[in-house]
């Protein structure tokens, strides 16, 4: 989490900067939201997991992303008028619905679970004038990303069926591969409002789902991978850059 906020405070920090001593291609500080949509296309939606020792009750156990949501601060660092590098840092929250049942049995459980994590992406940015207002934008490059903790719930069924879900994260520290395209319309006084679409595939999943199955003191687990890619709407407001009247800071403290 220090290390998530450091980037965040070196972000702005550089954005401030940037603008104080207006460079020739401009930079813009924004504002973005997000909901996020289980990629059926470029991911697993839906992981189903059973248990394969023989010696063990037998049952199967399901998790299936839900729609999700992600707001955060973007800047998009200005290298030419058509070409920005654009980061940020961003809060994501992906729900999931969890199943489990013993064939051979009418034992059946459900409940809901969420897993949090923050993101840093690092894209390169392609602007596509439309007119004078409207441009269409394209985007590719990856995120950094750091899941704080693990997550898990239990579920109670009739008698003493109990159903323990862990998603285990074995490395706080991760990347995905981001993907972005959309429009934007472009105003001097009122700033920049932007629609638009984008993917996110994680390279690594993004935790270990283990399934404990415990009745009366007895015990058996199943474990599997979650990759959590997604597709999501993108909607973004960026503020206008505001030239203050009178003289301008040039020069840092150090001369």
């Amino acid at each position: 989490m220090k290390l998530v906020l450091s980037i965040a405070l070196l972000i702005v920090t550089s954005f401030s900067y940037g603008q104080g001593i207006k460079p020739r291609v401009p930079s813009y500080f924004g504002i973005q939201i997000r909901p996020l949509f289980p990629a059926k296309y470029i991911g697993q939606k839906e992981h189903t997991f059973s248990t394969t020792d023989t010696d063990s009750i037998q049952f199967n156990s399901q998790i299936t992303q839900r729609t999700g949501y992600s707001f955060g601060a973007t800047v998009r660092a200005g290298i030419t008028k058509l070409v920005s590098i654009e980061t940020g840092i961003n809060f994501y929250q992906r729900n999931f619905n969890l199943n489990v049942a013993l064939p051979d049995s009418a034992i059946y459980a459900e409940n809901d679970m969420s897993f949090i994590n923050y993101g840093v992406p690092i894209n390169i940015l392609f602007y596509i004038p439309l007119s004078k207002e409207f441009y269409m934008n394209a985007s590719l490059g990856t995120s950094l990303t750091m899941k704080p903790t693990r997550i898990g719930v239990t579920t109670k069924t009739l008698g003493a069926n109990e159903f323990h879900h862990t998603g285990i994260v074995n490395n706080k520290f991760g990347a995905a591969l981001n993907a972005n395209m959309g429009f934007e319309y472009r105003t001097k006084k009122s700033g920049f409002f932007y629609l638009g679409g984008s993917a996110q595939v994680p390279m690594a999943p993004i935790f270990n789902l283990q399934t404990i199955y415990e009745h009366e003191g007895y015990k058996s687990a199943i474990y599997g991978d979650v990759s959590g890619s997604y597709f999501a709407l993108d909607i973004k407001y960026f503020f206008p850059v505001i030239n203050n009247k009178g003289m301008q800071f040039q020069h840092g403290p150090i001369e």
